[in-house]
């Protein structure tokens, strides 16, 4: 009995910890959510005779778990309003990024000849250019708002989804019911949608958990440099901005948002490549 109660715990012990990267995505992605409900305090709301307090300072309004920022902000607010923007900037533009670049890369897979060339050569030009680089002089040019930077996070990461699609469905069209299907008459769409998307989702799927981190560091760069999200929105970019202003007297306000930041990416890259390792056994 002993024996089995050990044995059952190990085992549930095992399952935590392996599956511990999804259970703490989730309960930032709950936290997100629920930002409204369970911030402590105003995230916006200043007091200036409160700046710079040490965590678990009591003043006016209740008590700063995390202390408070140089306006007297409660820093612990904002570091959960913040994981809505970030959250929000990774996923969006995953989605977006995505989207563009898988059409692009199963249109030249298929499609082949001249518009395969045009479309591998326009990959080609942007995956020549830094990323980052790129971002940084689209948000300058567009300006900084939370929509430019979901739309710039994208225009510089569909490349990647393209090159993955390319390669793919060059080895699924040529398999015998794709070429049924088209000596049928069946539509470059239809095809597209029904006969290559499917056979390919897997890999892509791999690509977008591992882009999410990416995204929210991208993210963070950004609203560190000025160019993301702007104030007095929540972001941990600007709040590890600020921080750094203050590291050696208000230390809290880099470290925890930086802390979350860290968390966050780890996470999203255990689980692509869990979801890799899966697929991989899976084939």
């Amino acid at each position: 009995m002993a024996s089995a109660t050990r044995y059952r715990s190990r085992y549930i012990a095992g399952q935590l910890l392996a599956w511990w990267p999804a259970i703490l995505l989730g309960l930032m992605v709950l936290m997100a959510i629920l930002a409204p409900l369970i911030a402590p305090l105003d995230p916006n709301r200043q007091d200036l005779l409160g700046r710079l307090k040490l965590p678990g300072y009591e003043g006016r309004g209740g008590t700063y778990w995390l202390g408070t920022d140089e306006l007297g902000r409660d820093v612990l607010s904002r570091m959960i309003y913040g994981s809505r923007v970030s959250i929000t900037v990774a996923v969006l533009s995953v989605l977006l990024s995505g989207i563009v670049g898988v059409t692009v890369g199963m249109l030249a897979g298929y499609l082949r000849g001249w518009p395969e060339t045009i479309l591998m050569r326009l990959v080609d030009i942007f995956l020549s250019i830094p990323a980052i680089l790129l971002a940084i002089i689209t948000v300058a040019v567009l300006g900084p708002s939370f929509f430019n930077v979901i739309l710039v996070l994208a225009l510089t990461r569909w490349p990647r989804y393209a090159r993955v699609a390319y390669g793919q469905t060059m080895s699924i069209a040529r398999r015998p019911f794709v070429t049924l299907a088209r000596s049928m008459g069946c539509s470059v769409p239809r095809a597209l949608l029904l006969h290559i998307l499917p056979n390919i989702i897997s890999p892509i799927l791999v690509v977008a958990t591992l882009e999410f981190g990416l995204m929210v560091l991208f993210e963070a760069g950004l609203s560190f440099l000025g160019l993301g999200v702007q104030p007095p929105t929540a972001s941990w970019g600007a709040m590890l901005s600020t921080g750094r202003n203050y590291v050696t007297s208000a230390w809290w306000i880099a470290t925890f948002p930086g802390l979350a930041l860290f968390l966050l990416v780890l996470s999203a890259n255990l689980i692509g490549d869990r979801v890799s390792d899966i697929i991989g056994k899976g084939r």
